[in-house]
């Protein structure tokens, strides 16, 4: 057993808690020191600048693949380099919110940062497409790392009047990357060389991994969490994670570069073995849970799956990342296609869905405060993203863009504001203190999943249109973006913007379906008697300090 002081963020000085319960409400009586505010927004902008820059290397090479692919001389191999950041960025995430269990919260968002800095410099000194690749696989770890512990150590911290305003934060963070990503990417190309798409994040890195340790708070400020040892971490299940992950992935990003490919061995097999490590992973949390349960934490804990409200965000929160990033990569990629807008045009033009969102994310702050609305507030976010979905279908191949499209990613923009703020409060609450890094790192899988897949099958329907409109399945071969289809004939240049157009579409009509499920999903939130917010926190810290006491008196008792 480990030592109480040996705690993953530090100690804590409250010596008691007490419950008064009367007509369903809750009054803790003694809980940690709060953090001071200005303190506590200077942390906040050491852990979002994280979170942002990995966050950003998700999207940021999409407008530069093809000049990079130009320099090496494999055009056919490039998108390796936006996939391999991704796969390891999705596969980790999890595992990286259990290391932080162990070696504690600071020491590993400090480590996962300079492995992703170290790594960004050498992406921008790769001498070739291989090391390229490599070093992008690395930084993606790195990247993992940032995503998952930022969102946990915002919610351990924050004061406890800020918690409805973190998840709203997160979601805002979330959004700004994906539509700076591209845009900054486009220009840096532009206006520089891609290398400094790497470069960048070296000083800005710095100084945010120099603000977060200097600002990081005392242990009195922290809440008492027992550090993990390495005996106790789930390593064959983390593994089945990380397969289970990335083999989903994989066979539909190929499915979307080389057409016929479909009931070929290389997208069946590895599609095949997710869908099997899927299985196996909850047969083997399950084992852990019932025979290993006191000597080693499951890399998916049973506890959480048990959870029906916690079970129903996760799943909802899968399905809708398939659309919202679906629409961040092909809507500015349309209007580059089909509208001839430039990349730095087409991420302004996703600047309604920026605003929505944020105004989604204070509105559930807000209706969240006093009283459990996560049903209602759930269900208004995933009608939104699916309406908004389905008006987008009804977009036209017309070279000018139509005003109605920018009402439409407002609707997305806002149920996806509403939709993060919710899954991040979810997680801090319907979790044990034990459970609270998996809760926050399996949400951040999820949502990374569900928008890999949702990208990934928007290139697999592109290269179908492609492949029935033009003949090809590569468009940078008759429509290289940047020469606005100098390189191809008229005949081929409108045929190609056809294809995107149509293909958009599709994307859309897919997107529709895919929140139309998801709405079924929120029924699992619903209860007649819900506990207001409030007190499932003050439960949530009784249960920690109870855990605590006893961990004290089996340290205790070892000790005499």
């Amino acid at each position: 057993m480990e030592p109480r002081s040996e705690v993953a963020n530090g100690g804590e000085d409250a010596d008691t808690i007490a419950l008064a319960s009367s007509n369903s409400s809750f009054r803790l009586e003694a809980t940690r020191m709060e953090l001071p505010l200005l303190r506590f927004w200077l942390l906040s902008i050491g852990l979002l600048t994280g979170l942002l820059l990995s966050l950003l290397d998700t999207s940021i090479v999409a407008t530069s693949l093809f000049t990079i692919g130009s320099e090496f001389n494999a055009l056919t191999s490039v998108n390796w380099v936006a996939l391999a950041y991704t796969l390891t960025y999705l596969g980790c995430a999890v595992l990286s919110a259990r290391i932080s269990d162990i070696i504690g919260r600071r020491n590993a968002f400090i480590a996962f940062y300079i492995m992703f800095l170290i790594f960004s410099i050498a992406c921008g000194f790769a001498q070739s497409l291989a090391q390229l690749i490599a070093c992008r696989a690395v930084q993606g770890i790195g990247g993992s790392g940032l995503y998952s512990i930022a969102m946990i150590v915002l919610l351990e911290v924050a004061p406890e009047r800020l918690h409805k305003v973190v998840g709203g934060i997160i979601a805002i963070v979330i959004t700004i990357a994906s539509i700076l990503g591209p845009v900054l990417g486009g220009t840096l190309t532009r206006y520089t060389t891609w290398r400094w798409i790497f470069w960048i994040n070296g000083p800005i890195g710095v100084v945010s991994v120099t603000i977060f340790f200097f600002t990081w708070p005392r242990s009195e400020y922290l809440p008492d969490i027992r550090r993990k040892s390495w005996k106790e971490l789930d390593y064959f299940g983390s593994i089945l994670l990380i397969v289970a992950s990335t083999m989903v992935v994989f066979p539909f990003q190929i499915a979307g570069e080389l057409m016929d490919q479909w009931s070929k061995a290389i997208f069946i097999a590895p599609l095949a073995i997710g869908v099997v490590s899927w299985f196996a992973l909850i047969f083997w949390s399950i084992l852990v849970d019932i025979c290993w349960g006191d000597m080693m934490d499951a890399a998916i804990p049973m506890r959480l799956l048990r959870d029906r409200v916690y079970v129903s965000v996760l799943l909802n929160t899968l399905f809708l990342g398939f659309p919202y990033m679906l629409v961040v990569y092909a809507f500015p990629l349309r209007l580059q296609i089909v509208n001839g807008k430039d990349a730095l045009t087409g991420g302004i033009m996703l600047l309604p869905m920026l605003g929505s969102s944020a105004v989604g994310t204070a509105i559930t702050g807000a209706l969240n405060s006093k009283q459990n609305r996560v049903f209602e507030s759930l269900l208004v976010a995933t009608i939104s993203v699916a309406l908004g979905c389905g008006l987008m279908s009804t977009l036209s191949a017309s070279f000018e863009v139509e005003p109605k499209a920018l009402g439409f990613l407002v609707f997305i923009g806002f149920g996806w504001g509403i939709a993060v703020s919710i899954a991040s409060m979810v997680a801090t609450i319907h979790s044990t203190h034990e459970d609270h890094a998996p809760a926050q790192g399996m949400m951040a899988q999820v949502r990374v999943l569900g928008g890999s897949i949702g990208i990934a099958a928007s290139s697999a329907i592109l290269g179908v249109f492609l492949q029935e409109r033009v003949g090809s399945a590569q468009p940078r071969q008759v429509l290289p973006p940047q020469d606005d289809g100098a390189s191809s004939t008229e005949g081929q240049y409108m045929a190609v913007r056809q294809a995107y157009s149509d293909a958009f579409n599709k994307d859309m009509q897919v997107c529709a379906i895919i929140g139309g499920i998801a709405v079924l999903l929120v029924t699992g939130t619903y209860s007649r008697k819900r506990l207001t917010l409030a007190e499932r926190q003050t439960n949530s810290k009784i249960e920690r300090r109870k855990a605590a006491r006893s961990s004290q008196r089996l340290v205790d008792e070892t000790s005499v």
